[in-house]
């Protein structure tokens, strides 16, 4: 079908049928029906409230969530699919005013749960259900919550206040167009389009593209700084002195329900393998004839040109991938595009990169992709619906638990990856095709593990930086510093690539949200070890810790797995994985 064969913008008919009108009140008055049913039931919550009335009130509450990620959703789809569309902005800024206010009427709930006796929690939790890891996730917050008033200062303050600004980077970044000479035609580029060309094989095309894109932010590096000097004193200002976290990460870290000291072992044991990728970055420059490797050509292809992939071949790819593996995760897969729940097109405005959104248990993830035809491209579709299918899998769960935990979202998305390259190598008879679709995994593999982790290190130094006043020129060249113990002798950095960090949306839109990737590729290169010597007996396994969403601690449901996330020899072992490829890519 067209959907498929297709890049094709997507419908967002499933959220609402309109952006105003009759479905937009009615879904408005959905949510308010909610919040005044929830706020009648206040002066029942007290530490005797009987079970059946405390599941009563905590369904209303669910009931307010669900109406609440539906609007929120078509608010952040809509704005996503032309971040220059008026009407879009405008009900995003609308619904964000909605929200917040609803989320302040909310906060005495929460409140109350984050209040609770040990008796009182013993007891209601016992009688939660499915909700019992949301309850638990709420009480891990009590040393760090504030009084209600106070809650919704900060609740209502952020609307106008740092979130605005973040779009306002978003609007600002989504807006830049970039100009590229290949073949002698000059094109006017999206970033994403422009990222295409980093593979390109052309040397002086990759050093292009780069220096375009550093050109384009250089030239707003003061104004970008200057909101990321911003979002990290408003980061820090509520983490440490409102609400006493001991560093900003911790807050990231709580939300994650991942220790401290896990992170700390993860951030290290990645920092001490930074010589495993500088000795691939040595082989590669080999392969490619090259003294040395300059940053623009991390990603350079060993093949002379890169294959091009039609859509609806790399459609059929990622099915087949997923298909035989589990035929219900490729059935799961297949329904995003049936439901025209993908939007692929490259198209000026719409926001870079890529992009899950799982809304509610009962509705189909949308997926935002911008397909180029290469084989990066094939991989991204692979990943991101692989968010898709972990989302289908949790389906059974509430509103409440659906939703992976942050540091196991990557699992089924990473696994997605791996199942695609697995098929491309299988059916690649070219040896030299087959080296640089190797090297591609090794390439990756920098990107989501090592490169995240070294985001994530160089955030808690910008962190510290910005409180002690730094500027933005210290911060720039920290940047350069942290590439330096990242790629040693192997890679020469050009000074451009200073301003990469002002370039890297999540450090604005999610602080230490980096880390995750790293956790869950390491994650995934266990699994499919696993998967690899146990064959078909792993896949239940898999599909299990899918299906639990975000209904347990991530710790628990990879014990039950057999994974001990606070030991560094498991983060070593993923590396181990990554060296495998190595030494196999050099005996080729």
């Amino acid at each position: 079908m067209n959907a498929i064969n297709t890049p094709t913008r997507w419908s967002l008919s499933d959220l609402l049928p309109a952006p105003g009108g009759p479905p937009l009140e009615g879904a408005l008055a959905e949510l308010e029906d909610a919040l005044r049913a929830l706020e009648a039931a206040r002066d029942r919550l007290t530490p005797d409230i009987p079970e059946g009335d405390f599941l009563t009130i905590l369904r209303t509450y669910e009931a307010v969530t669900r109406s609440s990620a539906r609007l929120g959703a078509y608010a952040d789809l809509w704005f996503s699919e032309d971040t220059q569309n008026q009407a879009a902005l405008n009900l995003k800024g609308r619904l964000e005013q909605v929200l917040a206010a609803a989320q302040s009427r909310t906060l005495f709930f929460e409140l109350w749960v984050k209040g609770w006796s040990d008796e009182t929690t013993a007891r209601l939790i016992a009688v939660s259900g499915d909700l019992h890891y949301f309850l638990e996730s709420l009480r891990r917050f009590k040393p760090h919550t504030l009084s209600e008033a106070e809650e919704k200062v900060i609740t209502l303050k952020d609307v106008n206040g740092i979130d605005a600004l973040v779009t306002v980077y978003e609007m600002i970044t989504n807006k830049f167009t970039f100009s590229l000479e290949v073949d002698g035609e000059r094109q006017t580029l999206t970033r994403d389009a422009l990222s295409a060309y980093f593979r390109h094989p052309a040397p002086e095309v990759r050093a292009a593209a780069y220096q375009e894109l550093y050109r384009v932010y250089g030239e707003q590096s003061t104004v970008l700084a200057q909101i990321y000097n911003n979002r990290v004193r408003d980061w820090d200002t509520e983490a440490l002195t409102l609400r006493h976290y001991a560093e900003p990460i911790a807050v990231r870290n709580l939300a994650n329900d991942i220790p401290d000291a896990v992170v700390d072992t993860l951030l290290e044991v990645a920092r001490q393998n930074a010589t495993l990728f500088q000795r691939y970055f040595r082989l590669k420059a080999q392969r490619l004839g090259l003294a040395r490797l300059r940053r623009y050509d991390l990603y350079a292809p060993l093949a002379r040109s890169e294959k091009h992939y039609e859509f609806a071949e790399a459609v059929d790819l990622v099915l087949a991938s997923y298909r035989a593996f589990s035929p219900l995760l490729a059935e799961q897969a297949r329904r995003v595009l049936e439901q025209r729940h993908l939007d692929a097109e490259l198209r000026p405005g719409k926001r870079g990169g890529a992009f899950c959104y799982a809304t509610l248990p009962e509705l189909t993830p949308w997926v935002l992709a911008n397909y180029a035809g290469r084989a990066h491209d094939v991989a991204t579709l692979a990943h991101e619906l692989g968010h898709a299918v972990h989302a289908m899998m949790a389906a059974g769960h509430s509103a409440l638990t659906f939703h992976s935990a942050l540091p196991l979202a990557e699992t089924a998305s990473v696994f997605g990856e791996m199942l695609l390259t697995e098929r491309l190598l299988a059916d690649e008879r070219d040896p030299a095709l087959r080296r640089d679709l190797l090297a591609g995994v090794i390439d990756d593999a920098y990107a989501t593990v090592m490169r995240q982790a070294f985001f994530a290190l160089y955030e808690r130094d910008a962190h510290r930086m910005v409180a002690e006043g730094r500027a933005i020129d210290e911060l720039a060249a920290h940047y350069l510093a942290n590439l330096a113990e990242q790629f040693g002798s192997a890679v020469d950095v050009p000074g451009e690539f200073q301003w990469e960090w002002i370039s890297i949306p999540h450090i604005y839109f999610a602080p230490f949200y980096t880390y995750a990737y790293s956790f869950g590729q390491l994650l995934v290169l266990a699994l499919y070890r696993r998967y690899r010597e146990e064959g078909e007996a792993f896949t239940p396994r898999y599909l299990r810790i899918l299906s639990y969403g975000g209904s347990e601690a991530p710790a628990r449901i990879l014990a039950e797995a057999g994974i001990d996330i606070a030991s560094p020899e498991f983060w070593q072992g993923g590396f181990d994985v990554i060296a495998g490829f190595v030494d196999e890519l050099q005996r080729s």
